[in-house]
């Protein structure tokens, strides 16, 4: 038995590390074959007094400004201006000086007491502004007065009531600054527009919905007018004269930095020459010619896939020099009789420290060049895969977690070389660096081996300290940030982690008599807090999740993590009622969508909870520009059938461009499979599916052998940590099979649209380092931890 455990280990260590290398040889053959492509590395724009130029989307070589974007002049005194073309879209204003940079918009103003400004035939008059406070009169009803906030608006000292058409959360975000205080009140922007005065929208039938917004900056009421094409102008007083706010001029002097749709360019004035030098998201060009007005002029450069920042080698040599100072720490303090297990705890370090500075330098704008970024993520894979050596007995959580993480390394490589801009190569570059930092902290916690295992009580106070962490990030989310999270980060994919391990920690208590009986005599506290703190977590997660996200995938995903978590109580209590209700509620669900599938849309049209996006899903032809992200996957799949649009799998189309599959909306992140299978073909879906069934097989497996280690345990301490290590591994793979069964729906279109990356596929640093990762360490910990024990 003992030989053929040894044959079949081996068998599938080998095929694991034939995948791995097949997957590391892909993505190098696509860099291999990447087209050469040039790029602007200087703009210099020479301009002589009285005159004016304006620059867009081909001066400026940013893929997503305006035709006419910005207008620069120079007046007779030979000072330089700079203002929106048209109003279409803002301007991104850096500014710098003795007291640091400042960042600003065009089109905004802070607004003063006596100041007035128009839109459509209203007028408006600031009667107070300061303390936190904003009070205005309206001109055209001289008895209407409004006072706003930051988070409530009143009308003649009454505060507004819900819009009509306002989300469930929206509402309670409403009643919550109602009857909180001022300074613990959620910031809401007032703005202008429409039929209907509600909210925090002051109506004005002259110009649409958004025309205008008035936000609290820095303590500052600051006015700022709307963009887009057919907006209402904006008018302000300035010299005396009404003018357009959207396209008033700001003084060059001192600006360090400009954006242009969502591009970045480095200016510094230099005489009668301004240059710019572009620093993301830049256009790429095939060869060296551009079609330039008078006066503009741009300096090449290639492409670089060796490019080397210049802190890179000492970047490099701070992470070997860390890495091998603790290789000899450990093997002197640790693993003096196993210098192999010393040296690769060093090398994990290594990589954990590579990978932050690389996730510094993206997130600075000075990532290497794709070929550096490259052979180090391929390191990272090879020194997970081989964690566990040897081969013949390979762990299968991290054995298929990295052949997942490999895909989609891949995955985001093609999408960056098939661009005509620099911006997409920035998600592989996240991605390499979040899996180089996720692996090397993952071997560290593979390896390491605690001499005095912390206590019952220690683990509960940090599982505590672990859902206050979580709870006040969700606060931060919900007060600061927005739908795509706060300060760059996700807290969301933390909050679920502790969610699913303070839940773990709560069943695996309830199942054990006699850990329960010593909790609550010891500290009955401590026992209501952990109790509580899963409940508490659920419902702010649940929170934010209704007042930030504009679609229910939360809810969805939510609830099938409930449900599989009930499951895993059920059958391990042993309740057989509640197991069959569970099956038949799942089994409910599935012909509920089914039944909703075929429904009219004239049936759901009087929907109020998200009804536009099944109108979409059941009709998308009739609606063309919200549906755009269903029909344009849709189109992608149907181009790539079994075997890809190449008909080679993708290996002919490997580092060539995919204008058409790259239009999809969040194709990187939402829709990544509508582009893996245009570029593969289904038969490589097919083999997706298989490894990601595996690898929640494999964490089932952990999670039943943790289980089975609890059982046979001698000690309320080791079974109370074998139950904890299969729930956690238990409720880590519903939140992974409800990420697969969301994005798959979503792609397919199963499901209407809910905007839920896909695990290991897309793009999600935050995803992978608070979540996947985590879950990946305790895949890799449990089983030879209940061993020891």
């Amino acid at each position: 038995m003992h030989s053929l455990f040894d044959r079949t280990g081996g068998a599938i260590g080998l095929l694991a590390a034939l995948a791995l290398a097949l997957l590391c040889a892909l993505q190098a053959l696509a860099v291999l074959r990447m087209a050469p492509a040039y790029s602007p590395s200087r703009i210099d724009v020479t301009l002589a007094p009285g005159a004016s130029i304006e620059l867009g989307r081909l001066e400026l070589a940013a893929p997503q400004a305006d035709p006419r974007h910005l207008r620069l002049r120079r007046d007779s005194a030979g000072r330089w201006f700079i203002a929106s073309a048209s109003g279409a879209q803002g301007l991104r204003i850096d500014t710098t000086s003795s007291n640091g940079t400042e960042r600003t918009r065009s089109g905004t103003l802070a607004l003063q007491a006596g100041q007035r400004f128009q839109l459509g035939a209203a007028r408006y008059t600031v009667a107070q502004a300061g303390d936190g406070m904003l009070r205005l009169s309206d001109g055209s009803d001289g008895s209407v007065t409004w006072d706003y906030d930051g988070a409530l608006l009143r009308r003649d000292g009454g505060v507004q009531g819900a819009c009509p058409q306002s989300s469930l959360g929206a509402r309670l975000l409403g009643i919550w600054n109602r009857v909180t205080p001022r300074i613990l009140g959620f910031k809401r922007p007032l703005v202008f527009g429409g039929n209907l005065s509600c909210a925090t929208t002051v109506g004005n039938p002259d110009a649409p919905a958004g025309s205008a917004a008035i936000a609290f900056i820095d303590g500052v009421p600051t006015l700022s007018a709307a963009s887009g094409p057919g907006r209402t102008p904006l008018l302000v007083e300035a010299d005396g004269m009404p003018a357009d706010l959207a396209l008033q001029e700001q003084a060059l002097e001192g600006v360090s930095a400009l954006g242009a749709g969502r591009s970045r360019l480095l200016a510094s004035l230099h005489g009668d020459t301004l240059q710019l030098q572009p620093a993301s998201r830049v256009a790429l060009f095939s060869e060296q010619r551009a079609e330039l007005p008078e006066g503009v002029r741009w300096t090449w450069q290639p492409r670089n896939a060796w490019l080397l920042p210049a802190a890179a080698p000492w970047a490099a040599a701070i992470a070997l020099g860390c890495g091998l100072l603790a290789g000899v720490l450990s093997w002197r303090m640790v693993y003096r009789k196993q210098p192999a297990l010393a040296l690769r705890l060093g090398a994990g370090l290594a990589l954990a420290i590579a990978g932050f500075v690389l996730l510094l330098a993206v997130r600075a704008g000075q990532a290497p060049g794709v070929a550096p970024t490259l052979l180090l993520a391929c390191a990272a894979l090879w020194y997970g895969l081989t964690l566990h050596l040897p081969l013949s007995r390979p762990n299968p959580v991290m054995a298929a977690g990295v052949l997942l993480l490999a895909g989609g390394l891949l995955l985001q490589l093609e999408l960056g070389t098939a661009a005509a801009d620099t911006s997409w190569m920035r998600h592989f570059h996240k991605a390499a660096a979040a899996t180089t930092l996720g692996l090397g902290l993952t071997g560290l916690a593979g390896l390491y081996r605690a001499r005095r295992p912390a206590s019952q009580a220690q683990v509960e106070w940090t599982l505590l300290a672990l859902a206050a962490c979580a709870l006040l990030a969700l606060l931060a989310q919900a007060a600061w940030g927005s739908e795509t999270g706060v300060f760059d980060l996700q807290p969301v994919e933390f909050a679920k982690l502790a969610l699913t391990v303070l839940t773990a920690h709560c069943i695996a208590l309830g199942l054990g008599a006699a850990d329960k009986r010593s909790a609550m005599n010891k500290n009955a506290l401590l026992h209501w807090l952990r109790l509580a703190s899963p409940v508490l977590l659920f419902i702010v997660l649940l929170a934010v999740a209704l007042v930030q996200v504009d679609d229910y995938s939360p809810l969805i995903l939510l609830l099938v993590w409930g449900a599989a978590m009930l499951l895993a109580w059920s059958l391990a209590a042993r309740q057989r009622a509640a197991t069959v209700a569970l099956c038949l509620l799942a089994v409910g669900v599935a012909g509920a969508i089914g039944l909703l599938r075929s429904a009219s849309p004239d049936a759901i049209a009087h929907w109020n909870f998200y009804g536009e996006r099944f109108l979409v899903w059941l009709d998308p032809a009739a609606h063309p520009h919200t549906g755009q992200q269903l029909l344009l996957g849709a189109r992608a799949i149907l181009e790539g059938g079994w075997r890809g649009a190449d008909g080679l799998f993708g290996l002919a189309a490997l580092g060539a461009s995919a204008p058409d599959a790259l239009a999809i909306p969040a194709v990187q992140d939402d829709f990544a499979p509508s582009f893996f299978l245009n570029r593969h073909g289904l038969l490589a879906a097919l083999a997706l599916w298989a490894l990601q069934a595996l690898f929640l097989c494999a964490l089932l497996g952990a999670a039943m052998r943790a289980w089975a280690g609890a059982a046979g345990a001698r000690d309320f301490r080791h079974a109370w940590q074998g139950r904890f290590r299969c729930f956690v591994l238990c409720g880590g793979a519903a939140f992974v099979f409800g990420h697969f069964l969301l994005s798959w729906g979503t792609n397919l279109s199963f499901f209407p649209i809910m905007g839920q990356p896909m695990s290991f596929l897309s793009a999600g640093g935050s995803h992978l380092l608070f979540f996947i990762f985590p879950l990946l360490a305790f895949g890799v910990t449990g089983t030879h931890s209940i061993k020891e024990n």
